[in-house]
């Protein structure tokens, strides 16, 4: 028992130091944010109070939050430090959820904003940022909620449950896990959307509507459709979401509006669909795969036995 009391407080020791020390380096860089943007920036009124605002969001509150945690950790105060930031991580939730609206709002400002644009390059220039810009600088909460998550847990499992601390920790890892698991949907939310609009954008006209909520978009590439008489294989562009399937070919490389874009030839809807795997009609390499729908059945090819695995997973695992 004293072995492993001893062995856990090595490794507790070990986290907590090294929270200790990446907590000193989030501050820096918040600091530099905080201190050459947002109050420099508050006292010139480069940016009207609103834009400043939607730009930078709560980190000026992150960034105090951080401070009072960064003094718990430097005195060894580990517990009650992180029970207290606990109260302060619904604004890391709100900085997630403002943060592609402070992006778009950063784009445009330097697009119309003459003096502010003029103001970033300045500062950028500056020794304390070495060559990092602004937009590195603000998804650094986010960054950093997930290093506490790992740093907590690491914590919990290195502290004797009959602690007095243990109850402390094991609370603040569940609010830090939670607030984590907020920002992690909301991330990949984005990113979605932002995959759903770049697709739509890649389709000639607007009758296909990709852009749909509740839509997800799961994977895109060529393959060949092999036709039921015996014509040559087509090469088409698919497109997987969670509920279709889009099939497209390119448009003629000499159109004068569509000659990148792609032209929908069908979409299939996966709830009524069956995805066979079918062996024996390529040699050792590649494979086929068979899609039935209500109305057509779909016979797909590629010469690249990985690719043609990897379809049939999705394929499947999106029908389900």
């Amino acid at each position: 028992v004293e072995e492993q009391r001893a062995r856990w407080e090595r490794k507790r020791s070990r986290t907590a130091k090294e929270l200790l020390e990446t907590e000193h380096k989030y501050l820096e860089q918040l600091d530099l944010v905080v201190t050459f943007f947002v109050k420099i920036l508050k006292a010139k009124g480069t940016l009207k109070p609103a834009v400043l605002e939607t730009i930078f969001g709560p980190l000026e509150s992150i960034y105090s939050a951080s401070h009072v945690l960064l003094l718990y950790l430097e005195r060894g105060n580990l517990a009650p430090g992180l029970e207290n930031f606990c109260k302060s991580l619904g604004l890391y939730g709100y900085y997630a959820e403002s943060l592609e609206q402070a992006n778009k709002i950063l784009k445009e400002q330097l697009r119309k904003n003459k003096s502010f644009r003029r103001f970033k390059k300045l500062q950028e220039t500056r020794p304390q940022f070495q060559g990092r810009k602004l937009e590195d600088l603000l998804p650094l909460p986010l960054q950093r909620l997930h290093q506490y998550k790992h740093f907590l847990r690491d914590l919990l499992e290195n502290t004797s449950p009959d602690s007095a601390e243990y109850q402390q920790l094991a609370k603040a890892v569940k609010s830090v896990a939670e607030v984590s698991r907020c920002v992690q949907d909301i991330v990949r939310k984005r990113e979605n959307s932002l995959q759903l609009l770049r697709v739509q954008k890649l389709l000639k006209g607007q009758k296909t509507q990709v852009l749909t909520p509740g839509r997800w978009y799961i994977r895109e590439g060529w393959l060949l459709v092999v036709p039921s008489k015996g014509e040559e294989l087509k090469r088409r562009m698919f497109f997987l979401f969670s509920d279709i399937f889009i099939a497209t070919k390119p448009c003629h490389p000499l159109h004068p509006l569509n000659s990148n874009k792609l032209a929908c030839q069908a979409v299939y809807p996966l709830h009524q669909c069956v995805v066979d795997k079918v062996f024996g009609h390529t040699q050792s390499q590649g494979g086929l795969l068979s899609l039935s729908f209500p109305h057509k059945t779909l016979l797909l090819m590629s010469s690249d036995q990985q690719d043609i695995n990897d379809w049939y997973q999705s394929l499947t695992a999106a029908v389900r």
